[in-house]
């Protein structure tokens, strides 16, 4: 069964950092690209950064672009978003999500119905 579950999330400061991480199972994680989303109270959810299968190619949400970092490992079946100089409106629980790609190595998914599996969610609070 495939399954993954994120956490680092809690209460930061603004200004401050964090470090997200989504643990995956059942997955050959070479085969997948991954990606971070996240949803805002009473806004839509969101991407914030996605990877490619290779780790090649990487986007990232125009908000975040500078202040957050998505990487992976495959060996330890984990995807990590590191985020610094946090803002009030980070504010979010933040999703972690998996992308079956079949052929492009390098292809990064932008859109949510491209992810096919996700996690529960962390709660990002950024706040005085």
């Amino acid at each position: 069964q495939r399954k993954l579950v994120e956490s680092g999330g809690g209460l930061v400061e603004p200004g401050g950092s964090l470090r997200l991480s989504c643990e995956t199972s059942g997955f050959t994680l070479d085969r997948w690209a991954l990606g971070w989303f996240r949803q805002a109270p009473g806004k839509e959810r969101e991407g914030v950064s996605s990877i490619s299968r290779n780790g090649a190619n990487i986007i990232y949400e125009d908000s975040v672009k500078g202040r957050a970092t998505i990487s992976r490992d495959n060996a330890k079946n984990t995807v990590y978003l590191e985020m610094h100089n946090l803002k009030p409106e980070d504010t979010a629980i933040y999703y972690c999500a998996a992308a079956r790609i079949y052929s492009d190595v390098v292809y990064v998914p932008q859109q949510e119905s491209e992810f096919g599996y996700w996690g529960q969610g962390t709660q990002v609070t950024v706040s005085p």
